[in-house]
């Protein structure tokens, strides 16, 4: 499992400066004009984790593994996309695909850097990224329907065909409210939940808000800041604050460089890491680790997944044939220096089938083949 991160807005708020800042790769071409973005960029990026270069320096492998991030950059929407304006809804598609969509907002005031709508108006500006997503959802929905009609058979004897139909225009009539397919209701009902889960609609996925600053306002204490981070408290979303330009100057230094700039702006972490950081939380993503001379490595679970589910992770036959997993937690293996010291000290559990993977735990399963 890696974490999925679509990053959508309207067009010239920051989306292909913070993807290439982010990425640390320059492939997202960045312009002073709409539209610069014109198919969607991916890049997989390490998940920065101290806790695996601290493990790394112990182990000494052969091989440092970091769990991963895939970010898509999807070309800027505008008002009137789900009815083909601007590129269109050509890009919705890729969003469909990732976990969870990052949304980021223009928090920033520059003559140079043209505003399609005038001015800078975060609550407008989201306003007309959440209605674009919506009537695409909608449109998809109608689609939907429209098959399933024929696929119902009359007097409901095509039971399964009946069941995704009732959902599908139900959830139809909810998008045409106006509201996200997050806050359908009755969502976690058995049918609702499996139809949502086959579907996948742009806006029943968890949203992260970005505000995208200047560098005078990194602490995010501008009025447009705040109105990006109240907007996000009141849907129980995700929110952080980044300067794209400021990371794009990070993405070419060196660790200790970094930190010392970081420093200089009273910052603790990056962009990347409080995005990432959020990421995991919105979806509620852990790691855990294995070390061993060949490899250490950082995998991504969610939180609450059992041992056998994890072991699946490395490879499906872990899970068919658990017998049982060791574990030491990051913090006890650091303490002690190595799994042979963590042994002798009697730190090291033996944990069976209904174990719950813990952040941070440094684990070694033994399975039958």
């Amino acid at each position: 499992m890696s974490l999925s991160i679509g990053i959508v807005g309207l067009p010239n708020v920051g989306k292909s400066t913070l993807f290439n800042a982010l990425t640390k790769a320059q492939n997202a071409q960045a312009a002073n004009y709409p539209f610069c973005t014109i198919e969607p960029n991916t890049a997989v990026v390490p998940v920065p984790d101290a806790r695996l270069a601290a493990l790394a320096e112990l182990v000494d492998p052969k091989v440092v593994t970091p769990a991963t991030v895939r970010f898509v950059d999807i070309a800027g929407l505008v008002k009137g996309a789900s009815q083909g304006e601007g590129l269109g809804n050509r890009f919705l598609a890729n969003i469909r695909e990732t976990g969870v969509v990052l949304h980021v907002v223009r928090a920033f005031a520059e003559d140079d850097v043209v505003h399609v709508h005038g001015g800078v108006d975060p609550a407008r500006d989201m306003e007309i990224i959440e209605t674009e997503l919506i009537l695409a959802d909608a449109q998809t929905m109608e689609t939907r329907v429209e098959r399933l009609k024929k696929q119902a058979k009359p007097g409901g004897k095509d039971k399964e065909a009946s069941e995704a139909l009732a959902c599908a225009e139900r959830l139809l009539a909810h998008l045409m409210t106006g509201q996200p397919a997050a806050s359908v209701p009755d969502a976690d009902e058995p049918a609702m939940a499996a139809f949502l889960a086959e579907n996948r609609p742009i806006t029943a996925k968890k949203v992260i808000y970005c505000a995208n600053v200047d560098e005078g306002d990194i602490s995010g204490e501008s009025p447009a800041a705040q109105a990006v981070a109240e907007h996000a408290a009141a849907r129980g979303a995700g929110f952080a604050v980044v300067c794209a330009r400021m990371e794009e100057e990070l993405a070419g230094m060196d660790e200790a460089e970094r930190q010392e700039f970081l420093a200089s702006y009273g910052v603790v972490k990056s962009g990347l890491d409080q995005v990432i950081a959020t990421g995991y939380e919105t979806l509620g993503l852990i790691s855990y680790f294995t070390a061993g001379p060949k490899e250490v490595r950082a995998w991504t679970v969610r939180r609450g997944s059992r041992a056998p589910q994890a072991a699946a992770e490395i490879h499906t036959d872990f899970e068919k044939g658990f017998i049982r997993a060791e574990i030491i937690s990051y913090e006890e293996y650091v303490r002690h220096g190595s799994e042979a010291k963590c042994r002798a000290a009697g730190v090291m559990r033996l944990e069976g089938k209904d174990y719950e993977v813990r952040d941070g735990d440094v684990i070694h399963f033994l399975f039958n083949v």
